[in-house]
């Protein structure tokens, strides 16, 4: 309970209390209701205490804010609209006080105290005010306001209603019980924000708040929600509440937004803390950045009328609510003829409507106090109810209706006799005001308790700036927390007009993004926004931007050129229409004919010496399967099937040991031939035919045994090799059993190598019978040709495998067709003097 001292003239002395420290404007009623709102700034660092007093000084330093006395309306009309209701606080008037909300912490608790003693002199406990004390104050546009008003008031149990953004710090009814909250929480503004950011795809944004609990919890929120969608602060500046003042401030903050080369800024805070930015400001600075604000800070109030190019473009979140009926008719109407005992509103009219040039030549006596509110630019006056002035009539009908249920309460109890006034104590409030619950005008439901405020709905809007210098705020979306996901933000990107360089949204990131066909590198020690972009790997692909990871294509597919998506592998492999598959093949087919022909000629010319000389039936053998050796190689082109997967390399392996076996028996007869002279010798069994042909099936017999077990084991299948290369897929024969594939090898090179060693020790006999050395150079060719392919066979993939073994097959064979036989050819066939037993004699 507020102690009182009895005034004995209280009416006599009334005058002389207010001419110290009388309120801005006053409505008098049997309740009255205090508020503490931000009308004119005063700078008051220079000036003491008592000199506040000299109303010169005082004019000298008022400058007003404008856009804010729509507050002062909205108290009127709820107080006119509660007095007009005669279901509400029957037989009894509600009237008000209003007092000035200094930017000041020492002045703003100076006033307070002055309001509480009625007296311009600060002497505690004493009221000058009587019947006059206000039940219930109404003040604190900002927090810090709420706080230093709250340290004072709370000592005389005065509820207190805070009208400005609801603060979770102001929620501590252990330290401030006597405070009340009715704005909407901010909970899911920071969601809101990111969600906007993440439509327009701005990942690099730079934040100035207030330093202060509520600018550390809405960067503690933002932060969040931004990791979680890969988005960073370039920078963030906190504004020190020692700075909510209407001047510009030395601290290089600002020069600091305005260097950065950050295109989108959040600006969080309200209005009286961050109004140094405008104070700041220097002319055009902020030309080519977007701002996102909320309602809190009033993007329209400026110490300047054409200081609004600046912030051309911004987007701003803005409390959602329903219009009051008869509000703005209420403004159309209102005018100093109207309200002639209205000092306050006087004044603000003339500094609202006035000339400047007419003003500095003539006074205020050109003010045309016929006009109309709606005649004012939106930065002096806005004729849509504002979230503070919403929050203040809420306020003033919540008074009303708790001191109704009081008043019910206390006629039930007898406490009021009829025909005595009535005086409530501002401490009986508390009780009614906690659990106040109605529904307003507007049909949206006002409550008291800070534990059941609802969260803020946002409508986003779009502050436009024209170069006449008029201004106007465009809805361009909304954002309802609440909403199913999907539904809850919408916005219209045709709506919106950016700042005056752009035409369309600006690019707000670190590093431009990486398009598909790219992955991001982090840069180390920077935010995740800065990244390098980086070409995918070889047969890796990524489809969307700003990809973290490329994918690799299915084996079937590969990527294009540009890696951004991947296209089917073309099927491939030797065919007989390519070039090399056509060429292979008629080099085949021309070695298979010429190799006839010869067998042809050694049938023909069987009876002459150099055919008979030369075990006939062995060099039968010997082109015949050189003839096959041709042939097989055809086995590799064209597209490779089970069966000729099987048979190719078996073939192979067969045929060429029937050949060098054959050449090896060969090579064993002439060596026999003049090592086994006497015509006696049991030795000269070894010279019979049927030995060689034996020794031949023999050779031929093991690896028959090998390629079968190898055919049993693990035998060669039909395959594709995706890897070989990027872009084909290629249809080859796997070997199966490698150990099996390289047996068959090493035993023909066992084979080669024993012809060519006996060959070789056989060089120097006799010149007439002796095919010795042909037979050398032939393995020679031959062993050179295969041990060439291994490490060739090795290094290579795919269709270069198979060109390199029919190479070498036919390469091979026509090694020994070639050393071989075409020397006897040209003997037979152009020197037939030659073949002769006389001649052959002489040699």
């Amino acid at each position: 309970m507020l102690p009182q001292l009895s005034c004995s003239a209280h009416k006599a002395e009334k005058l002389l209390c207010f001419s110290k420290t009388s309120p801005s404007l006053s409505r008098d009623g049997d309740l009255v209701i205090g508020s503490f709102l931000t009308l004119y700034s005063v700078e008051v660092g220079n000036i003491r205490g008592a000199e506040i007093l000299f109303l010169v000084f005082y004019s000298l330093l008022l400058r007003w804010m404008h856009r804010n006395y729509q507050q002062v309306l909205a108290l009127v009309f709820a107080v006119e609209e509660i007095n007009r209701d005669l279901n509400l606080l029957p037989n009894s008037s509600l009237g008000f006080h209003l007092y000035n909300a200094y930017h000041s912490d020492e002045r703003t608790l100076e006033s307070s105290l002055m309001w509480l003693s009625g007296q311009g002199q600060l002497i505690p406990n004493y009221n000058c005010l009587g019947q006059d004390q206000p039940v219930a104050i109404i003040g604190g546009a900002t927090s810090a306001l709420s706080i230093q008003m709250g340290t004072l008031v709370e000592l005389y149990k005065v509820p207190q209603i805070s009208y400005g953004p609801f603060d979770s710090l102001l929620s501590d009814k252990a330290q401030f019980p006597s405070l009340y909250q009715l704005a909407h929480r901010d909970s899911f503004l920071s969601r809101g924000m990111v969600q906007l950011m993440l439509h327009f795809e701005w990942t690099w944004v730079g934040l100035a708040t207030t330093d202060d609990m509520r600018g550390e919890e809405f960067l503690w929120n933002l932060r969040g929600d931004m990791v979680k969608n890969g988005i960073c602060l370039a920078f963030t500046e906190k504004i020190p509440v020692s700075e909510r003042r209407h001047s510009e401030s030395q601290d290089m903050f600002v020069m600091r937004i305005i260097q950065s080369s950050v295109k989108v800024i959040i600006i969080h805070g309200d209005t009286d803390s961050l109004m140094i930015l405008r104070y700041s400001q220097p002319i055009h600075v902020y030309l080519g950045k977007v701002w996102i604000t909320t309602s809190h800070w009033d993007i329209t109030m400026r110490p300047q009328r054409n200081d609004g190019y600046a912030f051309h473009g911004a987007l701003s979140f803005s409390h959602m609510s329903n219009e009051i009926p008869g509000f703005k008719s209420f403004l159309r109407t209102v005018n100093p003829v109207l309200y002639p005992e209205d000092i306050l509103l006087k004044e603000f009219w003339c500094s609202a409507f006035k000339d400047q040039e007419k003003l500095e030549n003539q006074g205020q006596n050109m003010c045309s106090l016929n006009a109309s509110l709606e005649a004012l630019p939106l930065h002096i006056f806005d004729m849509t109810m504002s979230g503070l002035s919403y929050t203040i009539y809420n306020a003033v009908h919540a008074v009303a209706r708790a001191l109704h249920e009081m008043l019910l309460v206390t006629s039930k109890r007898g406490s009021v006799r009829h025909g005595e006034s009535w005086a409530p104590q501002p401490w009986q409030l508390h009780s009614f005001l906690k659990n106040i619950q109605f529904n307003n005008s507007a049909g949206e439901q006002v409550f008291l308790d800070d534990t059941r405020s609802s969260e803020a709905q946002y409508d986003i809007m779009n502050y436009l700036f024209f170069i006449n210098e008029t201004e106007v705020l465009v809805k361009v979306g909304q954002f309802i927390p609440n909403a199913p996901l999907g539904q809850d933000f919408t916005i219209s990107k045709e709506a919106i007009v950016w700042g005056w360089f752009e035409s369309k949204a600006p690019h707000a990131v670190c590093t431009n993004s990486c398009g598909p066909g790219f992955r991001k590198l982090p840069r180390e020690g920077e935010p995740i926004c800065c990244f390098d972009c980086s070409l995918c790997p070889e047969g890796e692909i990524s489809k969307q931007i700003n990809e973290k990871h490329c994918t690799k294509c299915p084996e079937d597919e590969y990527p294009n050129k540009e890696r951004d998506h991947c296209i089917p592998k073309d099927i491939t492999y030797l065919d007989f229409k390519e070039p090399l598959g056509m060429t292979l093949t008629c080099v085949a087919l021309l070695f298979c004919v010429l190799t006839a022909l010869i067998l042809w000629v050694f049938v023909k010319f069987r009876v002459t010496p150099i055919v008979k000389a030369n075990n006939l039936t062995l060099s039968y053998t010997l082109l015949f399967s050189l003839t096959l050796c041709f042939l097989c190689s055809l086995l590799f082109i064209g597209r490779p099937t089970t069966a000729t997967c099987l048979l190719r390399q078996t073939i192979f392996g067969v045929v060429f040991t029937v050949a060098v076996s054959s050449i090896l028996a060969k090579t064993i007869m002439v060596v026999l031939a003049f090592k086994v002279t006497i015509p006696a010798s049991r030795s000269r069994i070894w010279l019979q035919r049927r030995v060689s042909n034996c020794f031949v099936l023999l050779c031929s017999g093991v690896q028959a045994i090998l390629c079968g077990s190898w055919l049993g084991i693990s035998p060669p299948f039909p395959d594709t090799d995706t890897h070989s290369q990027p872009n084909q897929i290629i249809i080859e024969c796997n070997e199966g059993s490698v150990l099996g594939f390289y047996s068959v090898l090493a035993y023909i090179g066992l084979l080669a190598l024993g012809s060519f060693t006996v060959a070789f020790l056989a060089r120097s006999l006799p010149d007439t019978f002796n095919e010795a050395k042909f037979i050398t150079f032939s393995m020679l060719v031959f062993c050179s040709v295969w041990v060439s392919f291994l490490p060739t066979y090795q290094s290579t993939k795919g269709k270069a495998m198979v060109v390199v073994e029919i190479f070498s097959i036919l390469a091979s064979s026509a090694g020994l067709l070639s050393c071989i036989f075409i020397p006897k050819c040209y003997v037979i066939l152009l020197r037939p003097d030659k073949n002769t037993h006389k001649n052959m004699h002489k040699k």
